[in-house]
């Protein structure tokens, strides 16, 4: 495995983490929680040594799974990333969308990062994680209800009483990140990245690299588009978000998988997966620190680890990307 420190805060984490969000159920079709604690011990055997959850996974499931996972683990050894800000138990702040939590029943979440919430989050992760402490404490979603000062000064107080190791975002924008940085020094910002979905090579990631900041890229297989093995038409469960996802219609597909076709041979001459190919050519782009990735069994989370065994020259990188360039990239 590789490792990689997030900006300049003394936390380094595992350049393959392991995303838990399909491991909380919540709009991934329900989840089989001794599937999903396998799954991230597997992975932590394979050096992945970093797991990111967040509490409106599974509404506190995740969370609780995570949890569950590392207690035979050394705490020191394992990086806990978790979020605040999304809030489906108080209709306050910005609201966010509409769900449904993993019993199917109406869920209304709000994008909320006050002061007192933010302490009450924080609370309720320490208890459900089982740990005292959090290595990265991301905010989860921009609220424009609350002042991004009030949100830092919030989550500083929190690092100066040792509960949290380093402050991060998600799914911040530059604007919003300088505005961040006026109160303290962010450590990361997670946002959405693949092969299909490029927007932040714009102006993202040469702000992160100038200001010493890392990036953690969230959905690099797309939700499992990029692994090729989605058909077109392929149908998913109730209460699966690709279930109308324009980036899962037949005719896309197709399409990507049109692309993904070029690359196989590529991949069996590496002895490896297209989606270990893809994961490598993520981790190979500029300003990228790390990929989180998702498992719901031990094999997968193994094959997920199996990525960084993949070396791509210069060259096949090259060849990668004039392979993508029949794919128009959505921002």
């Amino acid at each position: 495995m590789e490792y990689q420190e997030l900006g300049s805060s003394g936390v380094t984490v595992s350049r393959i983490a392991f995303g838990s969000w399909a491991a909380g159920g919540w709009m991934w079709g329900g989840t089989e929680q001794n599937d999903a604690v396998g799954a991230i011990r597997a992975a932590y055997e394979r050096g992945v040594t970093s797991v990111d959850t967040a509490p409106i996974y599974g509404q506190g499931l995740s969370e609780q799974i995570v949890g569950e996972a590392i207690k035979p683990l050394p705490r020191d050894k394992v990086q806990i990333l978790t979020k605040f800000g999304l809030r489906w138990d108080l209709a306050r702040g910005d609201f966010g969308f509409k769900s449904q939590d993993n019993a199917g029943h109406a869920l209304d979440v709000y994008k909320y990062a006050g002061r007192d919430s933010i302490i009450k989050e924080c609370e309720d992760s320490l208890r459900r994680l089982g740990t005292d402490y959090i290595d990265l404490y991301q905010q989860h979603w921009p609220d424009v209800t609350t002042p991004i000062a009030e949100t830092m000064e919030a989550v500083q107080r929190l690092v100066e009483q040792g509960k949290v190791r380093a402050v991060g975002v998600s799914n911040y924008s530059v604007a919003q990140m300088t505005e961040a940085e006026q109160t303290l020094h962010l450590a990361s910002n997670q946002v959405p990245y693949s092969m299909v979905v490029r927007g932040i090579e714009r102006d993202l990631v040469p702000y992160c690299q100038q200001h010493g900041q890392a990036i953690l890229v969230y959905s690099p297989l797309q939700l499992g588009l990029l692994t090729g093995k989605i058909k077109p038409g392929q149908p998913f469960g109730n209460g699966d978000l690709r279930n109308g996802h324009p980036l899962f219609t037949p005719e896309n597909v197709a399409r990507v998988n049109a692309v993904l076709n070029q690359l196989r041979p590529l991949a069996e001459t590496k002895n490896a997966s297209l989606g270990q190919l893809v994961l490598r050519w993520t981790l190979a782009q500029p300003g990228i620190a790390g990929a989180l990735v998702g498992a719901r069994t031990p094999e997968q989370a193994v094959e997920n680890a199996r990525a960084i065994d993949v070396q791509l020259s210069f060259e096949e990188i090259d060849f990668i990307d004039k392979q993508l360039r029949a794919l128009a990239p959505a921002s």
